[in-house]
């Protein structure tokens, strides 16, 4: 890695998964350690019905501010500048679009372990950050 400037901006994609608390926990060692503050970030996906499926986007965005806020009080405790960031958009494009509009120096998210042929199903966000962001990507496992 190359040597980083202090007081940098940090992208953590954050949904309360122990993946993302891994990310956590690698993103408060290296914001202590270069003076960074982190955007906690939470993108859900649009759902362009109304009804039901409104109720489950807006049961979503719930997850994503109680989740996110618990990461905001955790990095705040640890002396970190933190900030909460909820988009209305597709996880992988939000977590892209809010580092670049912030001028990130990192992308940050944990991983949950799919194997290329599950996350591809599935739409990895992981696999869709490191091959669509020009923004370093920090991907962390969870430790046994």
């Amino acid at each position: 890695m190359t040597a980083m400037q202090q007081g940098g901006v940090i992208v953590l994609g954050y949904d309360g998964s122990d993946g993302a608390d891994a990310a956590l926990e690698e993103v408060i060692a290296i914001a202590r350690a270069f003076g960074d503050r982190v955007l906690v970030t939470f993108g859900y996906g649009a759902i362009p019905a109304g009804g039901e499926t409104q109720d489950q986007e807006l049961a979503v965005e719930q997850l994503g501010q109680t989740a996110g806020a618990a990461a905001v009080a955790r990095l705040r405790g640890a002396a970190i500048e933190a900030e909460l960031v909820l988009v209305h958009g597709r996880p992988s494009e939000s977590l892209i679009e809010v580092a670049a509009e912030r001028g990130a120096r990192l992308i940050a998210v944990g991983s949950r372990g799919e194997g290329p042929v599950l996350g591809s199903i599935l739409g990895s966000v992981t696999y869709k950050l490191v091959h669509r962001s020009s923004i370093p990507v920090l991907v962390c496992p969870v430790r046994p």
